[in-house]
């Protein structure tokens, strides 16, 4: 299994995990670490030049790979926090196959483009369903109630209104009644996108509001997922921000040995899959 982290905004620094990783990628061909800091047109907006930048470290890594990999192994790309969901574009872009989406989020991210057709992370799974060949449906575990309603409406009255035959809400209501959506009816392979502030304060700290998820509900999500179909990669963001100074449920060092926690727990657990 292959482990790649973009470190955009340095918040990585003090997960003792993270760092592990880190030192593990300069002997490792099976773990790369991309200093993705000083690529400027990231943050919650991505550029093209941004993009080019991006994929060209992304593809750099990816020759140095060791070929002997496991090959049947999905793998992992974590990318910082929130603001940088829409790597999940970028990341299935390179999808060559028919599969499904299905992304953990305490938001929609269906947002139409406000700025020229820019990449953001509010619209980012708009952008998937609008440009990929090869998606053949996305479902969005955990969103809040009243955006899921929002988006439909929105989306209803837009030209993308085309899309809303391909997605499934579990709304974050729905999730209290139940351990795991049903199955997809084909079985066609999964890519995983996982926004941390699906889950409760409890168990992470984000730089979005949060949602109610507990981590045993997210990974028996998982587990149901991966025991019907082949998962072909899983992303991972949600870290607190990088100027995160507290509030009142965590301190700065409670928020990172929680998240550092979480980190260790998901790859772990997703090393089991």
């Amino acid at each position: 299994m292959v482990i790649t982290v973009q470190d955009f905004t340095g918040v990585y620094d003090n997960q003792p995990f993270m760092q592990e990783l880190r030192q593990k990628s300069a002997n490792s061909a099976d773990i790369h670490w991309l200093d993705c800091t000083k690529i400027v047109g990231t943050d919650c907006y991505c550029d093209d030049d941004a993009i080019k930048e991006i994929n060209e470290l992304i593809d750099n890594a990816e020759r140095d790979s060791d070929s002997n990999s496991a090959e049947n192994a999905p793998s992992i790309h974590f990318f910082d926090n929130g603001n940088y969901h829409y790597m999940s574009k970028l990341w299935t872009d390179k999808v060559q196959e028919p599969f499904s989406l299905v992304v953990f989020d305490h938001h929609p991210d269906m947002q139409p483009p406000r700025f020229g057709g820019i990449l953001s992370c509010g619209g980012w799974v708009l952008e998937v369903l609008k440009s990929n060949p090869f998606v053949q449906n996305v479902t969005i575990i955990g969103v809040a109630d009243r955006l899921v309603d929002e988006v439909r409406t929105e989306l209803s009255q837009s030209d993308e209104a085309i899309f809303l035959d391909k997605i499934t809400f579990i709304k974050e209501s729905e999730l209290r009644e139940t351990d795991a959506p049903a199955s997809f009816s084909r079985p066609t392979p999964i890519y995983l996108s996982i926004d941390k502030d699906a889950l409760a304060p409890a168990f992470s700290v984000t730089n979005w509001d949060q949602g109610s998820l507990s981590t045993e509900t997210l990974k028996a999500i998982i587990t149901k997922l991966a025991a019907n179909h082949k998962i072909i990669g899983i992303d991972i963001c949600g870290e607190r921000s990088h100027d995160f100074e507290g509030n009142e449920q965590h301190t700065v060092q409670q928020a990172d040995a929680l998240n550092n926690a979480l980190n260790r727990e998901l790859v772990e657990f997703l090393r089991e899959l």
